[in-house]
């Protein structure tokens, strides 16, 4: 049975209520108002407004170019649609490392310039002041562990993350450390499954993964990925659930057609 069939808005509680009943949480990004109402629409229980925006909204190679005030614009118009889904926005880089004061003006300037409910943050224990402060103004915070893009650099790489024991250590470390600071949630990005189902066990807020199995709590894509948008980004943890890339592309060819021949307008189509 669905936690949160009869509920008018999902919260952080609800969440948690659905790990604790077994019920598996749905999350998907959107970065405006058009595309947030229809995944609001169709019951999805989280939107992350992920900082993903600088890849598909903005054409940039990694998630790092974009701005506080970008990240704040995208979610307002995804607040607006947003009816009854949790909203989480992402802190995006620059915004939080090293400083816990800036972190927490970051995050409150999200909270009440976009009306979300909650914000993301990448990193572990080397963030732990920043969240403590996030936290202590009442903000709820969404933890990121394993692949963390705005760390891509020092990666070097997208490849997955925690094969090796000592990361893998590092990581259960940080994923306590993150419930225990009181983060409602964690995300999981690109580590083996076996890892980020012992992870899911082990704690008692909900994991959620991408590219981290099944054993998880919940899954989160990036709507432009699942939807066949973005056509070239076809990861193996990647369901694309549509073509839009093909259809949208064939749909527009035949709009230019029917101008160049002069059959769009037609006698019905004019005042």
């Amino acid at each position: 049975m669905s936690v949160n069939k009869d509920i008018k808005r999902i919260t952080t509680h609800t969440i948690q209520s659905m790990k604790d009943n077994g019920e598996k949480i749905s999350m998907l990004t959107s970065y405006d108002f058009s595309m947030a109402r229809i995944v609001d629409d169709a019951g999805i229980d989280i939107i992350l407004v992920g900082d993903s925006a600088s890849n598909v909204m903005a054409g940039h190679e990694t998630t790092l170019p974009i701005t506080l005030d970008q990240m704040i614009y995208h979610a307002q118009g995804v607040v607006r649609a947003a009816k009854r889904c949790l909203v989480v926005v992402d802190i995006p880089f620059g915004s939080y490392q090293g400083n816990s004061r800036i972190a927490l003006d970051s995050a409150i300037r999200i909270m009440k310039e976009s009306g979300a409910h909650a914000v993301k943050m990448e990193g572990g224990s080397e963030i732990q002041e920043s969240i403590t402060r996030i936290l202590s103004a009442g903000i709820p915070v969404m933890g990121h562990l394993g692949l963390t893009p705005q760390s891509i650099y020092k990666f070097g790489t997208y490849t997955v993350r925690a094969k090796e024991t000592l990361e893998a250590q590092k990581l259960k470390e940080d994923a306590k450390l993150l419930e225990s600071l009181g983060c409602f949630s964690i995300v999981l990005e690109k580590i083996p499954a076996k890892l980020a189902t012992e992870v899911a066990i082990d704690l008692h807020i909900p994991v959620i993964g991408i590219g981290a199995g099944g054993g998880v709590d919940g899954q989160v894509l990036v709507v432009h990925d699942m939807l066949g948008i973005n056509n070239e980004f076809q990861p193996r943890f990647l369901r694309k659930y549509l073509n839009l890339y093909e259809s949208i592309k064939g749909a527009v060819g035949e709009y230019i057609q029917d101008v160049k021949s002069n059959d769009f307008p037609n006698e019905k189509e004019q005042y």
